[in-house]
């Protein structure tokens, strides 16, 4: 391996005056340049210029598809800029399109299990049991279909006896008091304008209000709550304060 110094090679001038055998004259601030004998030796520095290549290429390409003037070879030096261009295009894809999805004017409405603009969950009726008027336990998913009226409080005859008139066969009217009065004292009975009533009428007690309160119904004044209860068990309808059988009429036409 040879060692260049000072453009001469450190000999003696060749005889007839010229430049010496090898290299010609190299810029002191090279310094010594060392020739190896293997050309194997100068991999590493070879592969790192075509690393350096193969940068400026692909920079050169993006820049090009950008519109931006191309670099010279001489600019192998890594940057920043081309990244945050492209990390600022995502920044800014996102952020349009999380406002096109919170915009309050769209009217488009994107889907989601969470999705609460349907009707409420149906549930059953309460699984109590309430004692009539002999004394009997009642349990209220045995009487079903059935319209539950909570009349605690509220003198309702005319409610229960019309209730009874407008129900299908089938349907049983139950009476809820804080106590059950006799059977001939029942609502529907005791009015002899009412004539025969098409749904059998039990009044049932429940001194206690276990029923309002398993139901989430408060006690209006003067009017009755209303419950009804379909052939499978399951709530249908309720009411927390009716006075006139139409406030309800066309939820008990779905009972029969």
């Amino acid at each position: 391996m040879g060692t260049l110094g000072d453009g001469n090679g450190g000999g003696r001038p060749p005889d007839n005056g010229g430049q010496p055998e090898g290299l010609p004259g190299l810029p002191p601030e090279w310094g010594t340049v060392v020739v190896p004998d293997d050309p194997a030796a100068l991999a590493d520095e070879a592969e790192e210029v075509r690393r350096q290549l193969r940068r400026l290429g692909r920079r050169n390409r993006w820049r090009r598809r950008f519109g931006l003037p191309l670099l010279p070879p001489s600019a192998t030096q890594p940057s920043l800029g081309l990244p945050l261009l492209i990390m600022a295009i995502a920044v800014l894809a996102t952020l349009t399109s999380l406002f096109a999805v919170t915009w309050p004017g769209r009217t488009g409405r994107a889907p989601t299990d969470l999705d609460t603009s349907s009707a409420p969950a149906r549930r059953p009726v309460p699984d109590l049991s309430l004692t009539d008027s002999t004394g009997a336990l009642v349990r209220l998913p045995d009487v079903v279909p059935a319209v539950i009226l909570l009349i605690d409080g509220c003198a309702c005859a005319d409610l229960v006896a019309a209730t009874a008139r407008a129900s299908a066969p089938g349907i049983t009217v139950l009476a809820v008091d804080r106590t059950a009065p006799p059977p001939a004292s029942d609502p529907a009975a005791s009015d002899p304008a009412a004539g025969p009533a098409p749904a059998p009428v039990r009044a049932l007690a429940d001194p206690e209000g276990r029923l309002r309160a398993a139901l989430k119904l408060g006690q209006p004044a003067g009017a009755a709550g209303i419950a009804l209860v379909g052939r499978d068990g399951m709530l249908v309808h309720t009411l927390p304060a009716a006075r006139a059988v139409d406030d309800f009429r066309t939820h008990l036409a779905t009972l029969g």
